[in-house]
């Protein structure tokens, strides 16, 4: 039988936590080292005066590569993590006063808006929802689940290309949704998702529409207890698979041998863990200064374009929201084009922005004191490339986001909050004050993003947002499955059988 072959993943956010569940499922020998206390990487959970903040992503889509995940270190995702399906997904409130629930199911969304937008919109709708599934169909296996070694590997794959061409994929994003619909409400509600890419509709290319499949057809969840127990599940079920969990420990820097291969890690308290390969997770920036000072990162980390950021304020307040109230609400400014002219291309705050408020307490009760509100403000700015000074920037903002809640029924005395802008990003590690990472532009994606290899570090792997496949949830998780299968690949031969496996058969 071949040796356990020792791997060490830094970082135990979503990506690190589902590369070390494919590791230990595939039988390498794992070792788990996260700085903080408990998993969640950049969504850790913050406990403060009775109420439970998760401060990470709070829209869950696609559980099934969750399950991915926890199958491959031998749990079961009903067993391991229970979550419910949201239905309003969202809701959508426009200025003029106007709301657009998004519902589950596509006979649900088109009775829903043939009711406020019309029977010609609503009976696009089913075409489009199909239009979405074909989209999803092609990019998954070709072009998401997958690592690239150069542009190159695009033409293993012609026939998909050829597919995704004839669908429209590379088409930009805002005038495709507007072929689609007349209400101009639904060309926001079904493109609002370019911002997750670091774009502008009108920039994005028509196969991010991915994302919006993502949500508006595959639905989206809550898992109970909240988003902490994506983490929480995929760190058990990988420590019981056999990894091992160090938290409250850092790496200080990579050890690598004579040939420049890596031979381990040195931890903060001066021990070194000796592995095979390493799988890391920081911000890719962040890894190129603390983890490989000596060399010169890739272009496009070092000058490639950045996402927006965005400002969050955790609020614990007094009382509940208004009623009609969803767990998910998106507040869409009037100037939708203009706003993101300012984002994006001016690089100033949004002159009319568009919000997105979530009340984990309307699914959770027991995250904050009985009839008070958990709160997740979120409004988008520019990351620190821009001339804004946060701190100076930070009260107005804060005073802005609380005369907002007041004047959309939102309970607005608070009890205790928690403002988080781009210098707290900065302060976490994250590139430029971002923690949406590179944008998702046409040369900053799939072949063409940082890849998860450096070629002159044998033995390294990168997971995360910053590099393949990009950004959000679904893609994180992948990266994380991404990352094993690189892996595999730098170090082949029989493995032992899989621990999680043992005993059934």
């Amino acid at each position: 039988m071949a040796r356990l072959v020792s791997v060490v993943v830094i970082g135990a956010g979503l990506s690190g936590l589902a590369a070390a569940c494919h590791l230990v499922g595939r039988g390498h020998e794992v070792t788990l080292v996260e700085r903080h206390d408990a998993p969640g990487g950049r969504g850790l959970r913050l406990h403060r005066d009775g109420f439970t903040f998760d401060t990470g992503p709070t829209v869950m889509t696609m559980p099934d590569l969750v399950g991915d995940a926890l199958a491959a270190a031998g749990t079961s995702l009903q067993d391991a993590l229970p979550m419910r399906l949201l239905d309003p997904a969202y809701r959508a409130r426009f200025d003029d006063g106007s709301q657009i629930m998004v519902r589950h199911g596509v006979e649900a969304m088109r009775e829903e808006i043939a009711a406020t937008c019309g029977s010609v919109d609503a009976a696009a709708f089913v075409d489009f929802a199909d239009w979405l599934r074909k989209l999803y169909r092609v990019e998954m296996p070709h072009f998401i689940d997958a690592n690239f070694d150069s542009p190159l590997d695009l033409a293993s794959s012609p026939r998909a290309a050829a597919r995704l061409l004839r669908l429209g994929g590379f088409r930009r994003l805002g005038p495709v949704i507007r072929e689609w619909f007349r209400d101009e409400r639904l060309h926001r509600l079904f493109s609002f998702q370019a911002l997750y890419a670091g774009l502008s509709p009108e920039s994005a290319l028509a196969l991010y529409a991915v994302i919006t499949y993502m949500d508006s057809i595959e639905g989206v969840w809550w898992p109970e207890g909240g988003m902490d127990a994506v983490p929480a599940a995929l760190a058990t079920a990988a420590g019981k698979a056999g990894a091992e969990l160090r938290f409250g420990t850092s790496v200080t820097r990579l050890v690598l041998d004579r040939r420049g291969v890596v031979a381990g890690v040195e931890l903060d308290s001066g021990e070194r863990l000796r592995a095979d390969a390493v799988v890391c997770t920081l911000d890719l920036p962040t890894a190129y200064d603390q983890l490989l000072p000596e060399l010169k990162p890739p272009r496009v980390v070092r000058s490639g374009t950045y996402s927006p950021s965005a400002v969050v304020w955790h609020v614990g307040a007094s009382g509940a929201p208004a009623p009609g109230t969803a767990h998910h609400n998106i507040h869409f400014g009037a100037d939708w084009d203009g706003a993101f002219r300012a984002l994006i291309d001016d690089r100033r705050l949004m002159p009319d922005p568009s919000r997105l408020v979530t009340v984990p307490t309307l699914s959770e009760p027991g995250l904050a004191p009985e009839g008070d509100s958990v709160l997740y403000v979120l409004e988008p700015v520019p990351n620190l490339s821009s001339s804004i000074d946060w701190t100076h920037e930070r009260e107005p903002m804060r005073e802005r986001l609380h005369g907002f809640l007041t004047a959309n029924g939102y309970p607005d005395r608070i009890l205790t909050e928690e403002l988080v802008t781009p210098l707290e990003w900065q302060q976490m590690g994250m590139h430029q004050g971002t923690p949406f990472a590179l944008a998702h532009t046409f040369l900053q994606t799939g072949p063409f993003r940082p890849g998860n290899l450096d070629r002159r570090v044998p033995g390294l792997v990168f997971a995360g947002s910053g590099t393949v496949p990009g950004v959000g949830v679904p893609m994180v998780l992948v990266s994380g499955k991404l990352a094993a299968d690189r892996v595999d690949a730098y170090l082949p031969g029989p493995r032992p059988r899989p621990q999680a496996d043992r005993g059934r058969r």
